[in-house]
């Protein structure tokens, strides 16, 4: 079955290399990169209206131009309230504590990696997929 993963990050070698080693890794996927948090949720919510499911993964970036990851998933959890909802990991170029301490503790975020991803870092993020 089919794994459709959006990329939601405003580098665009960010966005590359997070696509290039989804792409290495052994799985059928559906990637769509998204150059902003706005684009991100207005494709999400156009996948509602349409009555389709949101993506299994999104791989989130938390520094953005307009709206930045946190505005984001704040955001998704009022359109999709009553859907399933996507595991989200964060993809972060900064290593600020705080930040992976609200993640830790946020109901939507399965987890948070340094960029650039890593095949170590899909690895788990499968094996967790896999257990639930």
């Amino acid at each position: 079955m089919q794994t459709t993963i959006f990329i939601i990050d405003d580098d665009l070698v960010s966005q590359f290399a997070t696509r290039y080693c989804i792409e290495q890794y052994d799985g059928d996927f559906n990637i769509v990169a998204c150059g902003s948090a706005e684009e991100g949720l207005k494709l999400c919510a156009n996948l509602l209206a349409e009555k389709e499911p949101l993506p299994d993964i999104i791989f989130l970036d938390l520094v953005m131009g307009d709206m930045n990851g946190w505005a984001f998933i704040d955001n998704l959890e009022l359109i999709s309230e009553g859907h399933k909802q996507p595991d989200i990991y964060v993809l972060s170029a900064f290593v600020n504590s705080k930040d992976r301490a609200i993640a830790k503790e946020h109901s939507l975020i399965a987890g948070y990696f340094d960029k650039p991803l890593t095949k170590a870092s899909l690895e788990k993020i499968f094996a967790a997929k896999t257990t639930r």
